[in-house]
Parts: structure tokens; C-alpha cells; sequence
């Protein structure tokens, strides 16, 4: 069975969650193969093994947390080289989706974002999107070169299917452009306790109708009864009742929770953009 490449997003060894996704999708075309950057990168391998992965290849550098992220396009070719899978797959974050675009272009092939399904086809994996504000299901496949596929978090259930894991070193040799854009400085972001907004199975938003920053208590005490993360529309956040960081919508994050609740949010179209893959 061909390998599959599964980029790692972790955090000092810590792997999340949308990792353990790709791994499930990724058993369903081929045989995991994680590649895990940076700090901690080894300390992954256990968990991955856990959850399908045949093998881990790591590779630690300073690189990755000195400069952005062509350090990680990088490695992953280096992976693609030496490896000949049948896809790479990656979280469908910012960062990952700027990974994927550019090892999209440096081999030549095509690339689907956003994903969120996953399924093989007589030609190559097939991809399920929701497109037009989710509005249309289409079904897509790459016809030239590697498969890269960029896939939404909650898009598959975390199944443990134990494999080897077994680790080896990635030999990466980095480009010229690797240092061209320098982290100059970090801020760690104030915890709430919740889960991140893109990743939580559970989000609970308010919109204009909640009318007061003040009223967000109650949005954020049912939040925390249910486990869930905070969301708002973009009135509520233009109006400074809550942080832009937790934006919902065409222009702000899209989410893809089991389930979604919606306060005072009159539905607009661009509201649904960021939500309507919402399982209920």
C-alpha cells in the first residue's frame, strides 16, 4: 500500500488534535507516514503510533522557531523526495495552508484546501469541499503530480489504530529563503481554559442581539458548561463587545464543530460562510 505524508502540528511534543484526524483519513488511501518539525518533534512519535502512523520522521533545527515557514516547506519536500507518497496531507490553519501552497508549487503539483472529507478513487484520493458559503458539495482530485491536500479541523473522528511509529531522521538541507523572514519576538496568548475556536467539537457564539459586551457572561458561562469554545458575529466584534480573535464568518475564522449555537445572529450570509459545516 502506498505512503501517505501527514504533517505534524504539535506544540514541544504535544500533538493536536487535527493531527489525529488527518491520520484517520489518511489510513483511508494509504499508510500514514508523520512528519514531525522542531522542538520536541521525537516526543510525538508515541502518540502518532498510536493513531496509525507507520512511521515518524523527524527533524529538529532552530530554523523552525527562528523564521517563518519556509524552514517547514522545506523538510516537507526533503519527506517528498524521499518517501514518493501518494498524497501529503495538512491542517487547514493559516500556517498550513501556506505550507501546503508552497510545496504545492515547489513539485509541481496541484493542490485542494479546505477539505472535509477524504476518500480513495481509482485516480487518487478524492476530496470532499464545501464551497459557496456551503452552499454546494463538490468532489475533487488532483490530476497532476502529488496530491497536497489541506483538510478542516472536525472533518473525521480520532480513531487509535496502533501501528509501529517507528522513527528515523529526516536529512533537511534548507533553502536560501529559509532565514528571509525572522521571528523577532513571541507573546504568549492569555489562556481562557476553552478550546481553540477552529478546533472545539462544541461552539457557542453571540451577535448583535446579545446587545452589550456585558451580556457575553452569559454566552461564556453556557460555553463553559458545555465544554465549548466562544465565538461571535462580526457586529458583536465591531462593536468591541468581543475580541476580533473569536470572529466567526466570511472575514473572520471558519469553524466545523459537532455542534454550533448561535445567539442573537440574525444568519447572514456571511455569518454562515464560517459555520454552516457545522454538524448540528
Amino acid at each position: 500500500m502506498a505512503e501517505v505524508l501527514v504533517y505534524v502540528d504539535h506544540v514541544d511534543g504535544a500533538v493536536r488534535k487535527p493531527t489525529l484526524e488527518l491520520l484517520t483519513l489518511a489510513r483511508r488511501i494509504g499508510e500514514p507516514v508523520a512528519v514531525a518539525l522542531g522542538a520536541g518533534a521525537g516526543d510525538t512519535a508515541a502518540v502518532l503510533g498510536e493513531h496509525g502512523a507507520v512511521k515518524v520522521l523527524t527533524h529538529d533545527a532552530s530554523e523552525y522557531a527562528d523564521y517563518l515557514v519556509v524552514p517547514k516547506v522545506d523538510a516537507l519536500q526533503a519527506a517528498v523526495a524521499e518517501v514518493s507518497p501518494a498524497a501529503v496531507l495538512v491542517p487547514s490553519s493559516a500556517e498550513g495552508k501556506e505550507i501546503a501552497a508552497r510545496l504545492a508549487l515547489r513539485i509541481g503539483s496541484g493542490i485542494i484546501t479546505d477539505a472535509v472529507d477524504l476518500e480513495a478513487g481509482d485516480a487518487g484520493p478524492v476530496a470532499t469541499q464545501s464551497v459557496f458559503a456551503a452552499s454546494f458539495t463538490t468532489k475533487s482530485r488532483i490530476s497532476k503530480g502529488t496530491p497536497v491536500i489541506t483538510v478542516k479541523p472536525n472533518s473525521a473522528a480520532v480513531e487509535a489504530a496502533p501501528a509501529d511509529g517507528a522513527v528515523s531522521e529526516l536529512s533537511v538541507t534548507f533553502s536560501a529563503q529559509a532565514t528571509g523572514t525572522k521571528v523577532t519576538g513571541r507573546t504568549p496568548r492569555e489562556s481562557t481554559g476553552r478550546p481553540e475556536l477552529t478546533e472545539a467539537a462544541i461552539v457557542v457564539s453571540g451577535g448583535r442581539g446579545v446587545n452589550g459586551s456585558e451580556n457575553f457572561a452569559i454566552i461564556e458561562a453556557l460555553a463553559d458548561s458545555l465544554g465549548a469554545a466562544v465565538g461571535a458575529s462580526r457586529a458583536a466584534v465591531d462593536a468591541g463587545w468581543y475580541p476580533h480573535t473569536n470572529q466567526v464568518g466570511q472575514t473572520g475564522k471558519s469553524v466545523s464543530p459537532q455542534l454550533y449555537i448561535a445567539n442573537g445572529i440574525s444568519g447572514a450570509i456571511q455569518h454562515r460562510a464560517g459555520m454552516q459545516t457545522s454538524k448540528t
